[in-house]
Formats: C-alpha cells, sequence, structure tokens
C-alpha cells in the first residue's frame, strides 16, 4: 500500500516514487468516468510496461462501495503474489487515513506479506495551504467526516478544540449553515485541491457553495 500523498508529485515519498518506478504490478482506485487522481499523481515513474490493475470503484453516496469490487481486486492482486510478483497498490493521501486500501488489507493480510508506505495526508495539506496550526500543546483534534448527521457533528465540533471536516462535497451549504449556528462560521477555513495548482485556501465565508469532493474546513479554537 503506497501513499501518493495530496496531489503534487514532488509531495510524494522518496521511497513511493522508487516502489512505482521499479513496480512491474500495480493497482489503483478509479472512478466509473474519468481518470485515477492515485494514478495521475504517479503517472511519470509508471514504467510503460507495468501491468495495471484498475479498481473502479464507483463515485456515490453511501458507507461503502460494493465489496464485490474488493473481493474480485483482491483475487486479482493474489494471484499476482502467489506468482511472487510485487504489487504496489496507489493510494491517495495516506493508504491508512480514510483510505479504500484498508478493504484490500483485510483480504490479502493473512495469505500475503504486507508493506504499507505512508503518504502525505490531505488533513497536512490544508493546514500548509492556509499556513495555519491544527494544534497546539494539549489541543485534541478531531477529524470528522461532513456525512455526519448535524446534532451528531455540532456536539463533536464544540467538544474538540481543533475540527477537520473532510468529505465537504454536496454539503457544504448545509456545513456553513451549522457552523454559523455554533459561532464558528467566522474563523473556519475552506481548502479545495490542495497542493494543486488549482489550490483554493479562503476563508468560510469567501468558499463556494458548491464544493468539490477534495475539499476540508478547518477550525482550530487557539488562535
Amino acid at each position: 500500500g503506497v501513499g501518493t500523498g495530496p496531489g503534487d508529485p514532488q509531495l510524494v515519498t522518496r521511497r513511493a516514487w522508487t516502489l512505482v518506478e521499479n513496480a512491474r504490478v500495480i493497482a489503483y482506485p478509479a472512478p466509473d468516468s474519468g481518470t485515477s487522481f492515485a494514478r495521475s499523481i504517479v503517472a511519470e515513474a509508471i514504467s510503460e510496461d507495468a501491468i495495471e490493475i484498475p479498481m473502479i470503484v464507483p463515485m456515490r453516496p453511501g458507507r461503502a462501495p460494493a465489496q464485490s469490487i474488493y473481493d474480485d481486486a483482491a483475487a486479482t492482486i493474489g494471484e499476482h503474489l502467489a506468482a511472487g510478483h510485487d504489487v504496489v497498490v496507489l493510494c491517495e493521501g495516506d493508504p491508512l487515513f480514510y483510505g479504500s486500501f484498508m478493504y484490500l488489507l483485510v483480504r490479502l493480510k493473512e495469505s500475503h506479506p504486507v508493506e504499507i508506505v505512508p503518504g502525505v495526508t490531505s488533513l497536512s495539506a490544508c493546514a500548509a495551504a492556509q499556513a495555519r496550526p491544527l494544534v497546539a500543546r494539549s489541543d485534541v483534534l478531531s477529524v470528522l467526516p461532513g456525512t455526519m448527521d448535524n446534532d451528531a457533528l455540532a456536539a463533536a465540533i464544540v467538544a474538540a478544540d481543533a475540527v477537520a471536516i473532510m468529505k465537504v462535497g454536496r454539503h457544504m451549504p448545509r456545513l456553513r449553515a451549522l457552523l454559523h449556528r455554533i459561532g464558528l462560521a467566522d474563523t473556519a477555513l475552506y481548502t479545495s485541491h490542495a497542493s494543486l495548482p488549482h489550490e483554493r485556501a479562503l476563508p468560510l465565508a469567501e468558499a463556494p457553495d458548491e464544493a468539490p469532493y477534495f475539499s476540508m474546513i478547518l477550525i482550530y479554537k487557539g488562535d
């Protein structure tokens, strides 16, 4: 499981880049339309003769895509592993931070050795884009999915010293209204496509209502 970071190829670790360059078999998540973001980050490192295994994951609301997708991918990857070939699985950000790699891990770790190469997370990239701290000293950071219902989300935000709300996307208008209600909208920060050329790092008040999936809201109460 190889983390490819938040988007900028220069934020891929040296170890991850070397593994991709030397890989003969590469697997990666891909949407049912368009290109794989994870693959695009390290495209320059992928050998022309590498065997590629795209794992088509429909972009739909819900807890997780059909488990059959990972059953099929694990079976294909397992065949290459059984034949003695290493397989590099590309993962946006970090493999184990909201990463789909975890679904392959549970299917393969009992029968094959697994190595995980950490990657720079979107959480770190968004904080860097804003040039603002995530936490300090004894602060408590809560990482929350924007898909949570309003009451649970509000309670978690109020209880934390700092908050990162991920998976903003279509939930932006609701999240903005919730933060206004609890008095934190004026200090909240919005970032989309962190580390990429079209990165946007704005106060939440200036953020668009139509937010992309790769966006995040950061709140730090220590200021």
